[in-house]
């Protein structure tokens, strides 16, 4: 159950000070293709979250480099707690104190295809797949196209935390690298981080 599983991202915020969504309204989506969201978010230190809708929650990583269209480049993703399904859209200034503190922008969304299948060929649950730490997927997305996947290579436990890497899968897309965090701009405003902190800019441009 999703009330169970945000039970984590609901205890790390004081939704009386962020405007993050709280889930309550969260319901798992019967139809058409699981969804996606790639947000930039300076905080403490500027990183890309990966998100991927898996059942009623989407299921979080922390890339500090963000994405790439290079299948030579491996970036490092570390977990974080599950998050509603809501948080796609979100975008904006968590508050200095709370959790996250730092201003939040949409890089990009859209859908994704599971692909992951066993060493027969056979079509694996997306969920399992995670679980048993490989999946691989074909994103749609206003900027990210095309086969990804996650890998497992560190286990979380005593000695520090879990660790995947995302690798794009494929040829490469010249001319489709991560951008600057800074001068990025979010796919739902047009506008970069600076513009979302002083709550000013925004063309509606990707």
């Amino acid at each position: 159950m999703a009330e169970d599983r945000l039970r984590t991202y609901r205890g790390k915020r004081d939704f009386g000070r962020t405007g993050e969504p709280s889930g309550r309204t969260t319901a798992a989506d019967g139809g058409g293709r699981p969804r996606f969201v790639v947000q930039i978010h300076d905080a403490r230190r500027m990183h890309f979250d990966f998100r991927l809708q898996v059942g009623d929650v989407l299921k979080s990583w922390s890339v500090p480099k963000g994405p790439s269209a290079d299948p030579a480049d491996k970036r490092l993703a570390v977990p974080t707690e599950d998050h509603p399904l809501e948080y796609e859209d979100f975008e904006g200034v968590i508050p200095k104190g709370e959790y996250g503190g730092g201003t939040v922008i949409v890089w990009d969304h859209g859908t994704y295809e599971p692909l992951s299948h066993d060493r027969r060929g056979r079509p694996v649950d997306f969920a399992e797949s995670l679980e048993r730490g490989h999946a691989t997927f074909r994103l749609h997305g206003a900027k990210l196209h095309g086969e990804y996947a996650l890998t497992r290579f560190r286990e979380g436990g005593a000695d520090g935390e879990e660790a995947w890497l995302l690798v794009r899968k494929g040829p490469a897309r010249p001319g489709h690298g991560t951008p600057d965090p800074r001068r990025a701009r979010s796919v739902r405003t047009g506008r970069t981080l600076a513009q979302v902190a002083a709550g000013t800019g925004g063309d509606g441009a990707p």
